[in-house]
């Protein structure tokens, strides 16, 4: 099947200049006794890095952004999926976005990829009395990402982004609407080509960090649309959720576990929150006390692992298998001691909780991976 992308954009660059090699080879392979068919010579695989959050201005444990993004740019992605909140600037209702900033963002986010796909945070939007520290960098950063594909989606930031084998779509949080109308369409015609589907968003539809409880909105409408994965941040963690279905009138969650954390395509959508680019660590709410803010049993039952840490994920797509996997980085304890990544760093909750990095070296490690198969019957034996 040919993969196109509406707005002009094909497959990546090497994507091309491999399938004219690899055409070279099958023919000068296959001689005149064929024992090489055309199809023998699989599709490359799209990379795609994902994070949120990012360590960018006063307010933040710069270190760890600049250790992130190495190890980012060290992967070589094809597309940067940033989840929102670029910056955090110290100042009360700033009037406008410093030029060092965007500079930041452009040698660091923008100019080592070739698509780069970005979800506007609460940081990002305009300062208001709600979010009085909010950076207003958005009007600068959004000229800086991948244009989206037409037609044009309502809100601020939304659209769909058709790269290789899967299609992206940015869900905006300020407000939040049900992005059914425009999106379900798109979403069709998507898997009608074989395309994987990722939505990304700011806010998480579902965390345990601080929870509020979107089960009969967002976490709803979300699932509704069958996506294979939704990404989000705001959350200054990492956690990563089992396949979910459509919550139940009740609230309830119908999850499918996998003791090895391989999945079939159908099971339900798998959530990822990754904020973890650089903003200061916060207490998960049950670490904190905070009752109120501390998720349900049913919402712990579905999770499958949680971190406070500086990390990203990386995206390995082909149209048999989606490969997520997340690398921890440390910044190393050198770093630490210049720039604190906790968020009140005073509070005494922070004695009796240790960040993932906490006396391990300096440097990107393998922290969590999971896969979804587009071929069921593969996993029959394996679940």
């Amino acid at each position: 099947m040919k993969q196109r992308s509406r707005a002009g954009r094909m497959l990546p660059g090497r994507w091309k200049k491999f399938a004219g090699f690899a055409g070279l080879l099958c023919g000068l392979l296959a001689g005149p006794g064929g024992l090489v068919q055309a199809g023998a010579v699989e599709e490359a695989t799209l990379r795609v890095a994902a994070v949120g959050d990012t360590g960018i201005g006063e307010r933040a444990f710069h270190p760890g952004f600049l250790a992130v993004a190495k190890a980012i740019q060290a992967e070589r992605p094809d597309v940067l999926l940033h989840l929102g909140d670029f910056v955090y600037q110290p100042d009360l209702f700033p009037e406008n976005c410093p030029a060092r900033y965007l500079d930041e963002i452009r040698r660091a986010l923008v100019a080592p990829f070739r698509y780069r796909i970005f979800v506007p945070g609460d940081n990002d939007l305009p300062p208001e009395p709600r979010k009085p520290k909010a950076s207003g960098c958005w009007a600068g950063i959004a000229p800086l990402m991948t244009p989206a594909d037409p037609p044009a989606a309502p809100g601020e930031g939304e659209g769909t982004w058709e790269i290789g084998p899967a299609l992206f779509a940015v869900v905006g949080s300020f407000p939040y609407r049900d992005p059914t109308p425009w999106l379900a369409g798109r979403i069709r015609q998507a898997r009608s080509l074989g395309l994987w589907v990722v939505l990304l968003l700011h806010e998480p539809p579902l965390t345990t960090a601080w929870f509020i409880d979107k089960r009969e909105e967002a976490l709803k409408d979300l699932n509704a649309l069958e996506p294979d994965l939704i990404l989000s941040g705001n959350q200054h963690s990492y956690e990563r959720f089992h396949p979910l279905g459509v919550p139940g009138p009740g609230g309830e969650l119908p999850v499918t576990p996998s003791p090895r954390s391989i999945y079939n395509r159908g099971d339900g959508v798998v959530h990822v929150v990754s904020g973890g680019g650089g903003a200061t660590f916060k207490p998960f709410a049950d670490q904190q006390g905070k009752q109120k803010q501390t998720a349900p049993p049913e919402v712990f039952k579905a999770l499958h692992t949680r971190a406070l840490m500086n990390h990203f994920v990386l995206l390995e797509i082909n149209r048999e298998t989606l490969l997520a996997t997340t690398y921890r980085v440390c910044a190393g304890e050198a770093a630490e001691s210049k720039d604190n990544p906790r968020w009140r760093p005073a509070m005494p909750v922070w004695e009796k909780i240790t960040l993932e990095c906490s006396g391990k070296p300096k440097g990107a490690e393998v922290f969590d991976r999971f896969e979804i198969h587009n071929r069921p019957e593969k996993l029959s034996e394996e679940k």
